[in-house]
């Protein structure tokens, strides 16, 4: 049996006073350099009440979850009065319940108003491929191999640049897409860096300390030499944020040149090394539930075993 992609800590406790859930991180794929352990990853959520079928709910969380984008991206389409209830322009925070007609640019929207479980699967991204699906240069983009969904769409959880490969998340989810991209939430992304030349100990001091970046202060919750062969050095990098080409940006504020860059880890999702570069797997009923749970998200009572990924192997 091969393993998990990701371990499946206990229930994260959330209370009143908005304290963050913590589950244990994976350990790194063992074909890259080896690691020393971290503390767990830290997610910022807020208290979510279960689902009852027949209650009304937000606009924009529903068409979220049904997989029409971000809750942003829905506000932003509501905002520009593309979505209507019952034939009526919507306005944003206005709640829907199952008897709502809900359209989206003319389109009727199916709502479901029960917990259900989302698709969550992982891809090992190559280098030279974009994330997105509409490119005027007409590139490969990472959504071409992707499976079909019905009544909704896969959403990218977090980007990585042309040049750089690793692990991609990608969910039908729009509001566990959220939970994990909102910077609030302040989700770890782990990497893999390969760099010509070696930092010293002063700079890696300066880089979890914080740097003055073009777009404002960056650092690094941790980094750590992680060896390498001549004059190429690997390091482990682990930052909350996504901001354009960060990685890079911080390591060249330095004066280093980074040859190499590799998202090993997402939060608690782990890149397995068997999945190769341009192969992806989709996570199994208990895999998906483990996620919704970290991120204090509803998950349904009784888990769904018939899809193919959840047939015994």
């Amino acid at each position: 049996m091969p393993s998990s992609p990701i371990r499946r800590p206990s229930k994260p406790r959330v209370t009143p006073a908005n304290k963050a859930p913590q589950a244990k991180p994976q350990e790194m794929a063992s074909r890259h350099p080896p690691r020393k352990s971290h503390p767990a990853p830290v997610v910022e959520v807020e208290a979510e009440i279960e689902v009852d079928a027949g209650a009304s709910q937000k606009l924009q969380k529903m068409l979220a979850s049904a997989g029409m984008g971000s809750r942003r991206d829905m506000e932003s389409r509501i905002e520009a009065g593309q979505v209507t209830v019952n034939g009526v322009t919507a306005t944003l925070g206005q709640r829907v319940g199952p008897s709502d007609k809900v359209m989206l640019d003319g389109r009727y929207v199916k709502l479901n108003f029960e917990v259900e479980l989302p698709r969550i699967l992982i891809y090992h991204k190559r280098e030279g491929e974009i994330v997105s699906r509409d490119d005027p240069k007409a590139r490969t983009t990472v959504f071409d191999a992707l499976p079909r969904v019905r009544n909704g769409k896969w959403i990218a959880i977090g980007r990585l640049d042309f040049n750089t490969e690793g692990l991609l998340i990608f969910t039908t989810s729009g509001e566990l897409a959220n939970r994990l991209m909102h910077p609030s939430f302040e989700v770890e992304r782990e990497y893999s860096v390969r760099i010509m030349g070696e930092l010293s100990q002063a700079q890696m001091r300066s880089m979890t300390a914080g740097i003055v970046l073009d777009d404002g202060k960056a650092y690094f919750d941790r980094i750590a030499e992680m060896g390498g062969e001549g004059s190429n050095r690997w390091y482990q990098v682990i930052i909350k944020e996504g901001r354009n080409r960060e990685v890079r940006r911080m390591f060249e504020a330095m004066g280093m040149m980074v040859s190499r860059l590799i998202r090993v880890r997402f939060g608690m999702v782990n890149l397995p090394p068997r999945i190769k570069r341009g192969q992806m797997l989709e996570l199994e009923s208990v895999q998906v539930a483990a996620i919704l749970k970290w991120v204090d998200l509803p998950v349904p009572a009784q888990l769904p075993q018939n899809r193919p990924q959840d047939k015994k192997r």
